[in-house]
């Protein structure tokens, strides 16, 4: 899947290292509902696993730059469920590369996928309430607040509350 800046594909085993940082970064930890450290070997096992969308019900997909095929960060889609054609969706985007417009062209790539491709009705994700960087990315490709979870995440020391926020297709 392929976009003006960037590119969407499958995670391959060289993937492995940036993974590994990205999965332990501290920092992603509270978005990402991570608690622990990931294993090297945990992750290998993961990359060297076949993940397939309709089969698993969630997949990752690697971000891409066009100019020189550099991972830049991920994209996932889970809780895929066809029955009620929605999935849920979350990004991240290394820090050296975010405010480039990259993290909404993945997120238009995917939409435009799940739409089109599979046939969903909605595209959901669940965004802390203070997170305003993702609340924008997520509201200016047409996600809409749908309900909030109250005190919903403990963190140092204090509840957080998590927006639900839908993209419903209208046509």
């Amino acid at each position: 899947m392929k976009g003006k800046k960037i590119f969407l594909r499958a995670v391959e085993p060289t993937d492995l290292d940036v993974m590994f940082r990205w999965e332990n970064d501290t920092a992603n930890w509270l978005v990402s509902n991570t608690t622990n450290s990931f294993s090297r070997h945990d992750l290998e096992q993961y990359v060297l696993s076949v993940h397939d969308l309709i089969t698993d019900g969630q997949a990752r997909f690697i971000i891409c730059l066009n100019e020189d095929d550099e991972p830049v960060g991920t994209i996932d889609l889970f809780e895929l469920d066809m029955t009620h054609r929605r999935v849920g969706v979350g990004i991240l985007v290394d820090k050296e590369h975010r405010g480039r417009g990259i993290a909404s062209e993945a997120l238009q790539i995917v939409i435009r996928h799940c739409f089109v491709a599979l046939g969903l009705h909605q595209v959901y994700c669940n965004i802390l309430a203070e997170n305003e960087v993702s609340m924008k990315l997520f509201e200016s490709n047409g996600f809409k607040i749908s309900g909030v979870k109250k005190e919903w995440l403990w963190h140092d020391g204090q509840w957080k509350d998590e927006h639900i926020l839908q993209l419903v297709q209208t046509t």
